[in-house]
């Protein structure tokens, strides 16, 4: 079964209509109900169902509330074709129970307890200030740890660190 709707609220109506909906394409960016809050009442409805969200760059905070709100994972909007099919599969064929242990993953890239830690932080949206405060530490060293963390991880910036553990 296949279906376009145009916004979260109408894609919630086409699944429990339809039933039977394994996947779903969701655009994070629409009216009357966002692609965030799409995720969060589909994956209410139905656990089961993988969500997909398409993005720009431009939208990391949403990626991030999507992902905890249960989506499988994210594309950018302008890949190829062929990398939608694989994301497709990718979800479609992962266990339904997605909360394997992250910090098992964080320590297998080499992650100290104390790198463990901020990476957890950023994932709960925190600022550096907020994580130093937090942690007892300065801006200036949660600033290193977080380079140290993004070249464990072989990551860009802090946003994908915490994309990277609500993943996992």
């Amino acid at each position: 079964m296949e279906g376009v709707c145009t916004n979260g609220e109408e894609a919630l109506q086409f699944v429990q209509k339809h039933g039977g909906i394994n996947v779903v394409l969701m655009d994070i960016c629409m009216p009357v109900c966002d692609g965030v809050e799409g995720t969060r009442r589909i994956k209410a409805y139905d656990p089961g169902i993988a969500v997909i969200i398409l993005t720009t760059f431009d939208d990391d905070e949403y990626i991030i509330e999507a992902l905890r709100n249960g989506a499988g994972g994210y594309l950018l909007k302008n890949v190829a074709p062929d990398r939608i099919i694989d994301g497709i599969k990718t979800v479609f064929l992962k266990p339904s129970d997605k909360t394997p242990n992250a910090k098992k993953s964080l320590v297998e890239y080499g992650l100290t307890v104390s790198e463990q830690q901020i990476v957890e932080k950023i994932a709960d949206g925190l600022s550096n200030k907020e994580i130093a405060r937090q942690l007892h530490l300065s801006e200036g060293t949660v600033k290193n740890y977080i380079t140290d963390i993004l070249s464990k991880l072989e990551l860009r910036d802090r946003t994908q660190i915490a994309i990277f553990y609500l993943e996992r």
